[in-house]
């Protein structure tokens, strides 16, 4: 935890510099340090460790500055890099004979990629689906550029060696990659402004949804009327018939049906009001 304190240190006092140094500035320190890296293979001493870091920051953030403007804060992507950076440093062996740099360039870009494919879903997607969406996006630009139009599903399928289904199911699984917000953003933020329209949607307010508890209340009265009239009230006010079809459904004729209509209404609302004295 010291060190990754340490790197937050030290690398928001290279964010500047960097931008103001070229890296071939530094490739006297890049040399020396060479000799530090063959030490901190035999000794791991973590202050040579930490002297070595110093160096490689500005490479690191350079690398980081690779990923910007894709939803990813810069801050974020260049504390990523940093960490890489010290995985780089201890996994370097000297005596491959390669020089670190080249070692550690792969290795920052592979965690930056990683940074991205594994933390930025807004949903848990499969890893295969993952991989695919990475190398359809390559696949989708240079055909674009050969047929000078966008491609079919088809000719994605084709060019993948995939199914039509399975390029579809990768375009679906890429619209979990971010989330949109419900609320716009402010002056400056990272939202598109128009994203209030999701809210807005979603605080329209349902006309229906104050008869929730009056549909409750009157299947619990319904209950006390005898199963033939609960279906006459049921096929009267729920399905809409008139009474003369009722009579015809349920083999009575239209008068009963007019009686057993108004005693059941006469028991709901008795049943009604006994249940709003009980409260």
């Amino acid at each position: 935890m010291q060190l990754v304190g340490r790197v937050a240190d030290v690398l928001a006092a290279e964010a500047l510099e960097v931008v103001t140094i070229p890296l071939r500035a530094r490739e006297c320190d890049a040399a020396s340090s060479e000799a530090l890296l063959e030490e901190y293979a035999e000794t791991r001493d973590p202050a040579l460790r930490d002297q070595i870091l110093e160096v490689y920051l500005p490479l690191s953030y350079h690398l980081a500055q690779r990923f910007r403007n894709r939803g990813e804060p810069l801050e974020d992507l260049a504390q990523v890099a940093a960490l890489a950076m010290v995985k780089a440093i201890d996994r370097f062996d000297p005596a491959r004979g390669v020089r670190f740099s080249t070692f550690a360039v792969p290795t920052v870009v592979g965690e930056l990629k990683r940074h991205f494919r594994d933390r930025m879903w807004a949903v848990r997607v499969p890893r295969r689906l993952k991989d695919l969406r990475v190398t359809m996006a390559a696949e989708i630009s240079e055909l674009g550029q050969l047929l000078g139009r966008s491609p079919t599903v088809p000719e994605i399928a084709e060019r993948l060696g995939l199914s039509e289904e399975e390029v579809l199911e990768v375009v679906e699984a890429g619209a979990a990659f971010r989330a949109e917000s419900l609320t716009p953003a402010p002056d400056g933020g990272d939202e598109a402004p128009d994203n209030g329209w999701a809210a807005a949607a979603l605080a329209v307010r349902d006309q229906h949804t104050d008869l929730v508890d009056d549909h409750d209340e009157l299947r619990r009265l319904l209950d006390v009327l005898a199963e033939r009239e609960r279906l006459i009230v049921y096929l009267r006010f729920f399905q809409g018939m008139t009474q003369s079809e009722i009579a015809a459904a349920v083999g009575v004729s239209q008068m009963h049906v007019s009686r057993l209509l108004q005693r059941s209404l006469l028991r709901l609302r008795e049943a009604a009001r006994a249940s709003e004295d009980d409260e």
